[in-house]
């Protein structure tokens, strides 16, 4: 039953707690926490195979133009890299309206000349009237009528505004997709045609070539981002394009040509090139995941770049199978639950640390080394909440078994052990032991002659107002008092709380108890009612202490020879005539000699022991 209330619990907070994690505030703390990841990880050494050309704020100071450049430019940037020996030139401006006729016709005519041009689009998605309406940008016929390729630049952002996905294609309602331009890059690089079967999209993989790229929705795949923004090697624009033949509003200031082409030329042989606007004005930057780090934002150019970089060196961000982590999730929930349950919490926090240091230290492992996104969050979140509940649980366990204890205890010990058992509760577990102990028997001499001749009100008033006084001494003294056995009081001191000097404490009460029955009778006598007498007998030996009984009804109680023996002792004080009519056996008066005054009265045989035990006379407290 136990177990069925861990799971059925484990499962309650298991789905409240996956219910929190799907809204979009856990989505983006969880996002920030994967951020963190990459910074701690650090810049990634890149190859050598991509490189970008920024339209930035320093190329607009050097050409003097306003944007959109004349796109003469744009074709003088392309023979300029063709002779420079360019692998790839992509673009990531869109060439989607017309400008000046002949300007066209000059870039169009320098694009026919090469196979290895991408241009771009973009796919526009706008809300009207509750409906979505999509619009796909595609550069001017007169670029693609010659067959040049050309991909879609779309970049999503999470609910946060950070780019952490890179979108594979585009595809409008009943059309067939329309692949990016990094997917193009990619296939161009792998000599594949895009309508061969080396290019496929499946449920969780999108295929190129050999490369299986994991998507994490539809049609997106995790960035492994290698730095912040700047980290792919960038050339100014203007200097591309200035060459012998191009004199920069710079140079005619300077009235000399810097023919800054030649410098530059050899680091293009080969390279992908991407070609993009890096000013901010042009609303193409975009915060990912090393922001935090620099505050600098990324220009949309440079995460294409980050995207064919993952793909060439095969350095895929995998997410984690989403069933196997939601069973994962749910056995640590019911461990953690029972874990917390079960162990203190003054101990188990320090175990809960350990735990959501080890995990943190996992999922930065996990990610640096084997590429794998797990929630950096969830399972330290899970940690936390399961603790605070057990926490909670204690707490109410607690508060339950304090309740226990002053009931049960309440009107049998001493404040200050009913305390004492709070603070210990293991001390009432069900079971005896073994344990030293002195026991108090007092019991009213001839007390069926006078119940005989007395109302049973008279009677029941009397013992109840010398009951109660006694039982208060005995408390008062540490003592516990174990039972009723009529109008006989058993007490016993040294349990179950440990008392040093029980047998002392015994002695003390025995002689208080006398005291106040003293008191008594004057108070009895004034009232006109007729007094009687009692008699004490102490012992201190071994028994068995616990919690003893059946398994329905136990009480704590006290068991053994040396418990009859107290019950004999206690018979002696009619056999003998003393001053206060308390007698204390050998082993008691051995532990309190120093403390007490007392006589030696005689051996005694007890009823019930084989043995002779020396008997003393209890007179005073020293």
């Amino acid at each position: 039953m136990k177990i069925a209330k861990y799971i059925v619990i484990s499962l309650i907070v298991f789905v409240i707690i996956r219910i929190l994690f799907i809204t979009n505030f856990w989505y983006n703390l969880e996002h920030k926490g994967n951020d963190v990841l990459f910074m701690i990880r650090g810049e990634q050494e890149i190859s050598d195979d991509i490189v970008i050309v920024e339209i930035g704020d320093d190329t607009f100071n050097t050409l003097n133009e306003r944007w959109p450049f004349p796109r003469e430019y744009h074709a003088k940037l392309i023979e300029n890299l063709e002779m420079a020996g360019a692998s790839q030139i992509i673009f990531d401006i869109e060439f989607t309206e017309r400008t000046n006729i002949d300007a066209d016709s000059k870039l169009a005519a320098t694009i026919a000349k090469y196979d290895n041009i991408i241009l771009s689009g973009k796919l526009i998605r706008t809300e009207y009237n509750n409906s979505v309406r999509e619009q796909l940008l595609s550069p001017i016929p007169l670029l693609t009528q010659t067959g040049t390729k050309w991909g879609t630049v779309n970049i999503s952002v999470d609910p946060d505004g950070f780019v952490r996905r890179y979108e594979l294609f585009q595809k409008r309602s009943k059309e067939e997709i329309k692949l990016s331009i990094g997917t193009i890059a990619l296939a161009h690089q792998y000599k594949l045609d895009l309508l061969s079967e080396d290019i496929q999209n499946y449920p969780k993989f999108f295929k190129i070539g050999s490369n299986y790229i994991p998507k994490v929705n539809a049609k997106s795949a995790l960035i492994n981002f290698y730095g912040p923004a700047g980290t792919f090697k960038t050339y100014d624009f203007a200097d591309v394009i200035d060459d012998s033949t191009f004199t920069t509003s710079f140079e005619k200031e300077l009235e000399t040509d810097l023919d800054q082409y030649y410098q530059l030329a050899e680091n293009f042989k080969d390279k992908i090139v991407l070609i993009g606007l890096t000013s901010v004005e042009f609303h193409d930057t975009h915060h990912t995941p090393f922001f935090s780090e620099d505050n600098q934002l990324m220009p949309g150019v440079e995460i294409h770049a980050n995207f064919i970089e993952t793909v060439l060196r095969n350095d895929f961000l995998k997410e984690y199978p989403i069933l196997p982590y939601l069973l994962f999730f749910f056995i640590i929930t019911l461990l953690l639950f029972i874990f917390n349950s079960l162990i203190r919490p003054s101990i188990s926090v320090f175990i809960n640390i350990a735990l959501i240091i080890f995990y943190i230290w996992l999922s930065y492992f996990l990610f640096s080394t084997k590429l794998v996104s797990i929630p950096i969050l969830e399972i330290p979140v899970l940690i936390i909440i399961v603790y605070i509940i057990g926490l909670v649980l204690h707490y109410i366990q607690t508060v339950k078994e304090r309740k226990f204890i002053k009931h049960a205890f309440g009107q049998y010990i001493a404040p200050e052990l009913v305390d004492e058992l709070i603070k210990d509760p293991k001390k009432l577990e069900y079971g005896g032991i073994q344990k030293e102990l002195t026991m108090l028997y007092s019991d009213i001499v001839s007390f069926t002659p006078y119940a005989e001749s007395h109302t049973p009100k008279e009677t029941v008033d009397i013992l109840r107002e010398y009951l109660t006084e006694m039982v208060n001494i005995i408390t008062e003294n540490k003592g516990t008092l174990d039972k009723f056995v009529g109008d006989e009081i058993v007490a016993i001191f040294g349990a179950p709380v440990d008392l040093d000097d029980h047998a002392f404490y015994a002695c003390k009460a025995a002689m208080e108890m006398r005291k106040r029955l003293n008191e008594l009778h004057e108070k009895w006598k004034a009232e006109r009612r007729d007094p009687f007498e009692t008699g004490i007998g102490i012992n201190t030996g071994v028994v068995t202490v616990g919690n003893l009984g059946s398994e329905q009804i136990f009480d704590y109680t006290a068991i053994g020879d040396n418990m009859n023996a107290g019950a004999r002792i206690q018979s002696l004080t009619r056999d003998y005539e003393t001053k206060n009519n308390i007698i204390i056996s050998d082993s008691t008066y051995e532990q309190v000699k120093d403390k007490v005054e007392a006589r030696y009265i005689d051996d005694a045989t007890v009823k019930g022991k084989k043995i002779i035990i020396k008997i003393h006379e209890l007179i005073s407290i020293k």
